[in-house]
């Protein structure tokens, strides 16, 4: 059945909702890449009694703002609007997973769309070096581009993907989120009587594959070259992520962050530099992207690894009290947007299967010390890269091995 998950926030008259389909791409079949992209528009060219304007009528007429992402095992539908306007649009968004039209004459638009942004990565490098650095990084399908290839979205048609997508449209996994201005009696009734009787059977598991790994170039005759590496981390799950997201902040946590004030204050090798931590529910990396000259780029890799590196050697007082401050401001900012609670409930369910507070994230993360960052360093070290680079020439790449 479908997980409820709710949060009610005093002082706001709007809501936000987040409705996460175990459909993502890596659900994917490998012939079939892009398609949960593709889906996630389909789904609103007509649902139920509505085509695609009536349907896009409906939703602009309650003041719904909505966007639709894909992640690696969800197919994220997300909304924003007034809460007394939740009744109606939940309506809405029963009809689109339970009862999309999908027709042959939308299909092709909605392809067409997917191929835009699949193009659109040629204008994009340093986004195409971090979606293929994931690729390699994570265990296949799971780091798998969203966008797909070419070829599979050439070949994917309308009646292959309304066959794929309605088996995936199934409340078995799914979780839907809702914060800001409700009551939950009401919504619970709500949405008992809207997504009670739905049932379909679960998707396939996915059964991952060993990770490819490994040094990639990609030869681009360009005057940048984009750098991106990426080592093992822990999960959200395990006790020490306060450690790791704090070691992270230490990293990239602004202008104050060791390699923006290493890599390029001090010696102006990169135009950008940062570093971020990206979990799945059983795999997790921390993700760094330097983008360059090709003159300067070995240099770039060189200082990046090494500051990578260093890190494990001890964190100051200082550091850790900027990092401390700057992940709790992000919290309390996380804590007034209905739309950030929302994601964040679905978060805390996928990883942990329960829900935390904001009182118990910001407790946490006073409780670490300098020493517990570095023994999480130490512990999950910065060695044994995955690394993809796109740019004109090979680079010495001994420094990551």
């Amino acid at each position: 059945r479908l997980t409820l998950l709710g949060q009610r926030m005093d002082n706001v008259s709007s809501a936000a909702m987040v409705l996460a389909l175990p459909a993502g791409a890596s659900h994917d079949p490998p012939e079939s890449a892009g398609a949960a992209s593709v889906a996630a528009d389909w789904c609103f060219r007509g649902a139920g009694d509505r085509d695609t304007r009536q349907l896009n009528d409906a939703l602009d007429s309650l003041g719904v703002q909505h966007h639709e992402s894909v992640q690696s095992e969800f197919l994220l539908l997300s909304a924003a609007l007034l809460g007394r306007n939740l009744p109606e649009t939940l309506d809405l968004y029963a009809d689109i997973v339970r009862r999309p039209r999908l027709e042959d004459k939308t299909f092709e638009p909605c392809r067409a769309l997917v191929q835009q942004d699949l193009a659109s990565l040629e204008d994009e490098p340093s986004r195409k070096a971090n979606l293929l650095l994931r690729e390699k990084f994570y265990p296949a399908p799971l780091g798998r581009c969203p966008y797909g290839t070419a070829g599979s979205l050439q070949t994917l048609s309308a009646e292959m993907l309304r066959k794929d997508i309605q088996g995936r449209l199934s409340p078995r996994g799914a979780t839907l989120s809702v914060t800001g201005a409700f009551e939950w009696p009401a919504l619970l009734d709500h949405v008992g009587r809207r997504f009670g009787d739905w049932d379909s059977p679960s998707a396939p598991p996915i059964r991952p594959t060993p990770p490819a790994g490994g040094i990639t170039h990609v030869p681009k005759d360009s005057a940048q070259v984009h750098i991106a590496l990426a080592h093992r981390a822990t999960v959200v799950s395990d006790p020490r992520y306060y450690a790791a997201r704090l070691s992270e902040t230490v990293l990239s946590g602004g202008m104050s962050g060791r390699l923006f004030t290493e890599v390029r204050e001090k010696r102006g090798l990169v135009y950008h530099v940062s570093s971020h931590y990206h979990s799945l529910k059983d795999h997790a990396g921390m993700f760094t992207y330097a983008g360059t000259t090709p003159e300067k780029a070995q240099e770039t890799l060189r200082v990046t690894v090494t500051e990578l590196r260093r890190l494990a050697e001890g964190v100051a007082d200082d550091e850790m009290a900027r990092a401390r401050t700057q992940l709790k401001s992000a919290l309390v900012m996380q804590g007034e947007s209905t739309g950030a609670r929302a994601s964040a409930l679905v978060s805390d369910w996928y990883h942990l299967r329960r829900l935390r507070s904001l009182e118990e994230i910001s407790t946490a993360i006073d409780a670490v010390t300098p020493d517990q960052v570095k023994q999480y360093l130490r512990d999950w070290p910065a060695k044994d890269f995955t690394m993809l680079y796109i740019g004109p020439a090979e680079l010495d790449t001994a420094v990551v091995l």
